[in-house]
């Protein structure tokens, strides 16, 4: 009886039923390597023949994923050259579409648990917390790519939110705001423009984050549309000299904190109804005109308007075609509530560098959405504002100072 059959025979008596298949296929592919090696080298390891051409030189241990399990082979080693099992090199394309695999299923929010048991469920050995952190690491330098790309060109409207995350901070959890850029530019197209985390009320951190954009090449904007952030404000005033519009909607938040819950309803239709109006000038005077009808009722309601009269209606300077997309920050609350529901199950990020991995890689794949998608504004409407037409740039509202 050959060696070859022995062994065998003696796997056979050894393996109990579970594993019988595993160390057969185990044995199997270790015989097949051990006949190519003799191949390559013209003679069996311990053979003497004026044929060998090569000789053995140790082995290198691997692991080998299958449906059966996970299999350890010896792959031999030659004191010349080198040799690497064909039914292994298949398995390398194998091994990179499980990476990534594993780093899109961590993108889309699946928990760090549940890509194990997907990796289990494939027959493999499962995987580690760090080896799955090791392989989305590969996806930084895409990101990274992405969010300190030139930009180039005029970007007349630039629309700035916020998302809120937590994170381990020495030694103790905190809330930090995601900031997330977008605009549009000359040829009407909208492109995420950068990212950011940091406190969302610091000043210097709005200041820090406008003049890395500038320093990437944002130019030519015109408006930019955000909540009434002070710092903000004090950013867009100091690095853009741009107009500023106060989201809408979040005023429209504001503005009934001061109103009785009863009267929600009448306020707010109120205050709508100066939207409604054709023209910037007619807007002004129905706004004032509310205002001054809640004066005696509702005096810090009032007074509010007052205040913010300029910074809510600033959308109507510029073309009409675009007011429904320039009185708020909704255009970027769908992409908000992408980033919030993929991170959910992250729940406390570890450090900010993984919120900016996860986070950035959503706004990457958004970004190539909005490209294959029609233009947001077009060419003839946003000619006028960027001042491509025969007309010259629309009229602009000073910017009010923080």
């Amino acid at each position: 009886m050959t060696d070859s059959k022995m062994a065998l025979l003696e796997l056979v008596q050894k393996s109990d039923d579970g594993n019988f298949l595993r160390e057969l296929l185990q044995f199997s592919l270790q015989r097949l390597m051990s006949f190519e090696v003799e191949g390559l080298c013209g003679a069996g390891p311990h053979e003497r023949s004026e044929a060998r051409i090569n000789q053995r030189n140790g082995y290198r241990d691997r692991t080998f994923e299958t449906r059966l399990g996970t299999l350890d082979l010896r792959i031999p080693k030659l004191r010349h050259g080198s040799y690497f099992p064909a039914f292994l090199e298949a398995r390398k394309t194998a091994e990179r579409a499980l990476v990534a695999v594993i780093q899109e299923a961590w993108i889309q929010g699946v928990s760090t648990r549940k890509v194990d048991d997907l990796v289990q469920a494939l027959g493999m050995s499962g995987i580690s917390k760090s080896q799955v952190s090791e392989l989305c690491r590969e996806i930084d330098e895409r990101v990274h790519a992405f969010l300190n790309r030139p930009l180039e060109g005029d970007w007349p409207y630039l629309w700035l939110d916020a998302t809120y995350l937590k994170v381990r901070e020495g030694g103790r959890v905190v809330s930090v705001a995601a900031i997330i850029a977008s605009g549009v530019n000359r040829d009407g197209r909208r492109e995420i423009l950068g990212l950011a985390i940091g406190p969302s009320e610091a000043a210097t951190f709005w200041v820090g984050f406008l003049r890395s954009l500038h320093k990437r090449g944002l130019k030519g904007v015109k408006l930019v549309i955000s909540d009434a952030h002070e710092g903000l404000k004090y950013a867009i005033a100091q690095v853009l000299k741009a107009t500023w519009q106060r989201c809408r909607v979040h005023f429209m938040r504001n503005a009934l904190a001061y109103v009785p819950k009863g009267q929600h309803s009448m306020v707010a239709a109120a205050i709508r109804a100066v939207f409604t109006q054709p023209n910037r000038a007619a807007a002004g005077q129905a706004w004032r005109h509310v205002a001054d009808q809640l004066r005696a009722r509702l005096p810090k309601l009032a007074a509010l308007m007052d205040e913010a009269e300029d910074d809510v209606l600033a959308f109507m300077n510029f073309p009409r075609q675009h007011w429904q997309k320039l009185h708020s920050t909704n255009p970027l609350e769908r992409l908000n509530k992408e980033v919030k529901r993929r991170s959910a199950v992250v729940g406390i990020f570890p450090n900010e560098a993984s919120i900016i991995r996860l986070v950035g890689a959503v706004l990457l794949e958004q970004n190539d959405e909005w490209q294959l998608q029609h233009r947001y504004m077009t060419l003839e409407t946003i000619a006028g504002v960027t001042g491509d037409d025969t007309t010259g740039e629309p009229q602009m509202l000073a910017i009010k100072a923080a």
